[in-house]
């Protein structure tokens, strides 16, 4: 895996915005962990399809891509797909690094 930043081109009109949005990406993963760890498939489709639109309104189509793939994970019930997801989740918000134009 690489180690290099997923760099993200953001609005500078949106500058003040993107730490808290971080800061709840953040607290999604770890909403994101306890619901695979307690096999609620509701709440990790719930909170895919949040990620899903919330991701491209601020500029981070990955975190709307990821969201997608948690959402059709869940609705599946495939715990291995929803487990990588979560891993590639956490390893793009500890790499991510925004560039303000």
């Amino acid at each position: 895996m690489s180690t290099d930043p997923y760099t993200v081109t953001v609005a500078k009109d949106l500058q003040d915005l993107v730490p808290l949005f971080l800061a709840n990406r953040a607290k999604e993963l770890e909403a994101l962990r306890a619901a695979l760890a307690g096999g609620d498939m509701g709440q990790l489709r719930h909170l895919g399809h949040r990620m899903k639109g919330v991701g491209s309104s601020y500029g981070f189509a990955t975190v709307s891509d990821i969201g997608r793939r948690i959402e059709d994970g869940a609705k599946a019930e495939d715990r291995a797909a929803l487990e990588l997801c979560l891993a590639e989740y956490a390893d793009y918000l500890a790499r991510v690094r925004v560039i303000y134009v």
